[in-house]
């Protein structure tokens, strides 16, 4: 399938860690007519607001990658805030993407959209077996409603229309753009920044919460963008050939995962901290695995290339440079 690389795409989100990602990605691949907007120029879950940038842009594709994220603390503080604004975004988005003639939308969703206690590794047919982890239910339930209404808007103008609507999980992520937060951020940057910090007065040992036992998959995200693009590209038959209907959403993850302790050895590697590393097992370790199986990807031809070492020297030099225009007053 030849590639149109001057038709209009739109990246919602294109600010945050993975719809920057994508933005680099697309431009390295040849695409030319990218097309954004900041929060302040569009708020997306104003919905005339909405309407009035697809009437006047018109793009030929949309990738969804808008969306309010945050860690346990603001999930279980805002729950209200988290699914209504996710679901605005997304109905916005997708309905009027229809109603303006975008042929390719890629619906972006989470790994919290399976059950706490699914089979490992979280296969795309464990979708709505069982219950939800309790701390972010409100905002996986909004990604599962972005993924069915890909699914819907498929069912119901897919012949008729021609559209097809597509959805991609990702597992852990990780890499430039990401959250460097004391207290908000997520595994792999909450390290990276302790390291660091240690690093920095000589701190003799960094302390981490639990046993070090849990386990965790981390894709880098530039290997996210990319499979987003593949799968956004992929042929319609190839991509029916592996989905279904109501189950067409598409894991991606990097086939294998880590312990919590391996990940501390190589976040200290790559901050070049020589010290101990010890942990807390006073403190909870939450699910002791969480894997994708991202089978399905891989057998429609993608696979992750950018391995934990050097993914997390990459994210540490991102974290360098924030940290340098920080300090220096020139963060953007």
């Amino acid at each position: 399938m030849s590639k149109e690389f001057n038709q209009k795409i739109y990246v919602a989100g294109h600010r945050g860690m993975v719809g920057s990602a994508i933005v680099r990605i697309l431009k390295i691949q040849g695409y030319s007519n990218i097309v954004t907007r900041t929060h302040a120029e569009l708020e997306l879950t104003n919905q005339a607001a909405v309407r009035t940038f697809f009437e006047q842009e018109k793009p030929a594709q949309v990738y969804l990658a808008a969306a309010k994220v945050g860690g346990i603390h603001a999930n279980n503080t805002f729950p209200a805030d988290f699914i209504y604004q996710n679901l605005m975004m997304e109905a916005n988005v997708i309905h009027q993407a229809f109603e303006s003639g975008v042929k390719k939308l890629l619906f972006l969703g989470s790994s919290c959209i399976y059950p706490k206690l699914a089979p490992q590794p979280m296969s795309e047919n464990a979708l709505l077996t069982g219950l939800l982890e309790p701390t972010n239910e409100p905002y996986a339930i909004a990604k599962i409603a972005g993924i069915k209404l890909c699914e819907s808007y498929n069912r119901q103008y897919g012949q008729s229309h021609g559209i097809d609507y597509r959805s991609v999980m990702p597992t852990n992520l990780y890499g430039p753009g990401d959250n460097y937060h004391p207290e908000n951020s997520h595994v792999i940057p909450a390290l990276i920044r302790r390291f660091h910090e240690a690093k920095a007065v000589n701190a003799p040992e960094v302390l981490i919460w639990g046993t070090g036992t849990p386990k965790r998959e981390f894709l880098y995200v530039d290997d996210m963008a990319a499979a987003s693009v593949f799968v956004m590209d992929l042929a319609k038959s190839a991509y029916e050939q592996h989905t279904l209907p109501m189950q067409s959403h598409i894991n991606v993850g990097f086939g294998s995962d880590v312990t919590i302790a391996e990940l501390a050895t190589a976040v200290a590697k790559a901050t070049d901290y020589s010290g101990k590393i010890s942990f807390d097992s006073s403190k909870p370790d939450g699910a002791p695995r969480k894997w994708m199986d991202s089978s399905r990807l891989n057998r429609l031809g993608w696979q992750a290339k950018v391995d934990l070492e050097s993914g997390l020297k990459k994210a540490y030099e991102d974290f360098l440079k924030i940290h340098s225009e920080a300090k220096t007053g020139n963060l953007s």
